[in-house]
């Protein structure tokens, strides 16, 4: 009985340490002030606020054109997006792989003669994201966030799934 209550006092000190030593990597990630760019990359992943985020900053003249990564079958809002009227230029694209590597080969791709481009994700997946996208392409990335509610659940979900991403993308070449 002492050892299972020692092994249980142990993990729940190797669970703390890690919550509090990736707290500033997925809760308070580095995220920059918005400057003029040459582009507006929107990540795929949950529809969060991200997209509409995205638009809204091309709207007000922060970039001239929207990358928007679409690695879904069937989305009626990114199809909608995709497909709609805007007053700046709409690239979709399917990445591949459909990862944030794939998101970064594509604008290393389309962004060959970029210099700055604005990033949108979510909060916990900023860091990895930075990283993984710096290692695909030289110019100044800006990462932003519409920092949706997530629960408590979501959180130890992206801490494990983020962490794994990491490892994973140590491994990778862009």
């Amino acid at each position: 009985m002492r050892r299972i209550l020692l092994a249980t006092g142990g993990l729940l000190v190797v669970v703390l340490i890690a919550v509090v030593a990736l707290w500033p990597v997925y809760v308070r990630p580095r995220t920059d002030a918005v400057r003029a760019a040459d582009a507006i990359l929107v990540l795929g992943g949950a529809h969060d606020g991200r997209e509409q985020l995205g638009l809204r900053l091309a709207a007000e003249g922060f970039a001239p054109r929207v990358l928007i990564s679409n690695p879904y079958e069937r989305s009626p809002m990114v199809n909608r997006i995709c497909h709609g009227g805007y007053s700046f230029e709409i690239i979709c694209f399917d990445p591949s792989p459909r990862t944030t590597l794939g998101e970064g080969r594509a604008l290393a791709g389309l962004g060959a003669e970029w210099d700055r481009v604005i990033v949108v994700t979510f909060t916990p997946h900023i860091s990895r994201a930075r990283y993984i996208l710096g290692k695909c392409w030289a110019g100044e990335l800006l990462f932003v966030d519409p920092r949706p509610h997530l629960s408590p659940a979501r959180w130890a979900w992206d801490y494990a799934y983020q962490s794994a991403g990491y490892v994973k993308a140590w491994f990778a070449d862009c």
